[in-house]
């Protein structure tokens, strides 16, 4: 009886134990999302917190509604760990996500602005910094996502270009040190105007040093939803198109090396504005008689090459100058012009990546943070 009696003793002992560590987590998953954000619940059970109908609403010029929203959050934690210094996530599931990104004029990439940008109030007393806690996530799935990207960096109006049924999955996550090489998987469909694309993501990145490999490939993707990319204002527009890529980009001590192979097929141009009208920095007439003698397909090869921490490095510019070379060579006619350094996607994407997985580690300090202290 008396071993009965022990045994009932810290069986109930550890379920309150247990009730108590969710309990904490759950109010510091709420506090950690900030005043702009809503949820309709939040449940603590036996083994993971369930958060349902989130969302981060846009506020100001922001050209979405809402920022990131989701129908389903499962959050699986380590339990021993919730009461020691070595935290751990077993996994982390998104049902449904949606997340809208905003490029501005000047190359800036943002993504969560309220919840990964906040700033310190300066008339609020500085109090000492409390060290971080590492915490190491196993994986994080999305299902079913939604992104629409808002670009107003390559026009008058930002270009919009979305995505369906992305399937995510990133393994090994390590905040806020971002010290370790995450491997992730992304496979989406590319919305076109007259067709929709796929694309397939795969690879490995360390925030940490910005070092990362990654594998992508595009297929039957609508060359007009992405000709801003693609063409400059004063070359020949595209009325319609598809587009295969695969590139292997590589990213060692901030230089990057990524050569690719693109191939343009059934492309129809929109009219000449002009004698001289050019398409992708070459001659209009060169590209529709080639056209014609190869069964209306153009396949190029290039190398993307730059230094990611140099301000004037742009990859769209890089992007169309190699394009253009490219082009040229094949078609083996001169091109005149090819514009250089405009908007700097090379450094502040860069920056901006760091800067999004950097916000997600200060959220998970926000959850986890102090946990001794409870």
């Amino acid at each position: 009886m008396i071993v009965l009696v022990a045994l009932i003793i810290l069986i109930v002992a550890g379920i309150v134990g247990f009730r108590v560590a969710l309990g904490i987590l759950k109010g510091k998953v709420a506090s950690a999302l900030g005043p702009d954000s809503e949820v309709h619940d939040i449940r603590v059970g036996w083994s993971a917190v369930d958060i349902e109908g989130l969302r981060i609403r846009g506020t100001g010029d922001w050209p979405a509604t809402d920022t990131i929203r989701a129908d389903h959050v499962t959050i699986v934690p380590s339990l021993r760990s919730l009461f020691s210094g070595q935290y751990r996530i077993h996994s982390i599931t998104i049902a449904k996500p949606y997340l809208s990104l905003y490029r501005t004029k000047t190359g800036k990439l943002l993504v969560i602005p309220s919840l990964l940008s906040k700033k310190a109030n300066p008339e609020t007393p500085s109090t000492p910094a409390v060290p971080l806690h590492k915490v190491t996530i196993g994986n994080i799935i999305l299902k079913d996502g939604l992104v629409e990207f808002f670009d107003a960096s390559v026009g008058r109006h930002p270009l919009k270009i979305r995505m369906e049924k992305i399937q995510v999955t990133i393994d090994d996550i390590i905040v806020p040190a971002l010290d370790a090489r995450s491997r992730f998987t992304i496979k989406g469909v590319v919305k076109g105007i007259h067709q929709d694309g796929r694309a397939d993501i795969s690879g490995w990145a360390d925030l940490s040093t910005k070092d990362s490999s990654m594998k992508l490939q595009l297929r039957s993707v609508d060359m007009k939803a992405i000709e801003p990319y693609l063409i400059k204002a004063s070359d020949t527009g595209v009325r319609k198109g598809t587009l295969d890529l695969d590139l292997q980009s590589d990213v060692r001590n901030n230089r990057l090396k990524a050569p690719g192979r693109m191939t343009i097929s059934d492309l129809t141009l929109s009219p000449s504005k002009g004698i001289m009208g050019t398409f992708m920095g070459v001659p209009r007439e060169a590209v529709l008689t080639f056209l014609k003698e190869k069964g209306n397909s153009i396949t190029l090869d290039f190398v993307l090459e730059g230094d990611i921490n140099n301000p004037k490095f742009s990859l769209n510019d890089t992007m169309s100058q190699r394009m253009a070379v490219s082009m040229a060579d094949l078609l083996n006619v001169s091109f005149g012009g090819v514009a250089k350094g405009a908007a700097s996607l090379g450094k502040e994407g860069a920056d901006a990546a760091a800067g999004v997985v950097n916000g997600v580690g200060g959220v998970m300090h926000q959850i986890f943070s102090n946990q001794r202290k409870h």
